[in-house]
């Protein structure tokens, strides 16, 4: 009887720890009413929005190699939310906010452009920021990057080898980024990890053995730019 007590109440504990790390995903539609929120509900909807920030989250988690819960930020809810805004979207204190105003005015399928969005804003709760220290291009660079590798890059991204900086941000960043892991599978895992405490451009040659700059001018090269 002992050993059975003994056991359930183990069950009860790694239930409890569990629960711990459980992350609720919620999606609200605060512009019900307005052609966005309306657009938003007929072709993309809550639901869809609540289940593609699991399948984001996990892909995420992949993208950085983080495969254990000590890995990764200990966030226990996620929100999206739809309002009426200028801009396209933005991640707060764990909550992404999506403008209405973009959907209503999206000329294409609303539903996958949402949902690369959604991708992007999610890396932006997940990724690790070198504790305010790191390079605003780069973090854009990693969200819009992991956008790429799920497939959900928009057909007006810079193709590979444009851009004028590496660190210019977004899709430019995102190509540049691909590039250098092409030279060392799991960079952008391991730029992440190390950015989990500060920031430095030197990173890029502790991982790849060159400096950003020489990478970058390498990678305009292989393109012919």
């Amino acid at each position: 009887m002992a050993r059975l007590v003994f056991f359930l109440a183990s069950l009860m504990a790694l239930a409890a720890l569990q629960g711990t790390f459980a992350v609720e995903y919620v999606a609200v539609n605060n512009a019900e009413g307005t052609p966005g929120g309306t657009r938003f509900t007929n072709e993309i909807g809550a639901d869809y929005s609540r289940q593609t920030m699991v399948s984001a989250s996990e892909f995420i988690w992949q993208t950085f190699k983080q495969t254990t819960e000590a890995d990764r930020k200990n966030v226990q809810r996620v929100s999206v939310i739809v309002e009426t805004m200028d801009g396209v979207a933005y991640a707060s204190n764990n909550e992404i906010h999506v403008s209405a105003n973009y959907i209503e005015g999206y000329n294409g399928d609303v539903k996958r452009e949402i949902t690369g969005v959604l991708y992007h804003e999610a890396v932006h709760v997940w990724q690790w920021n070198g504790n305010g220290q790191a390079n605003g291009g780069l973090i854009e660079g990693i969200a819009d990057y992991v956008r790429l590798k799920a497939g959900y890059a928009p057909s007006h991204w810079v193709q590979p080898g444009e851009g004028e900086q590496w660190d210019k941000g977004y899709d430019v960043t995102a190509r540049f980024l691909d590039y250098c892991d092409s030279l060392r599978n799991g960079f952008v895992a391991d730029i992440n990890s190390l950015m989990k405490t500060s920031y430095n451009d030197n990173f890029f040659l502790q991982l790849l053995g060159k400096t950003v700059d020489q990478l970058w001018s390498d990678y305009k090269a292989m393109y012919g730019n």
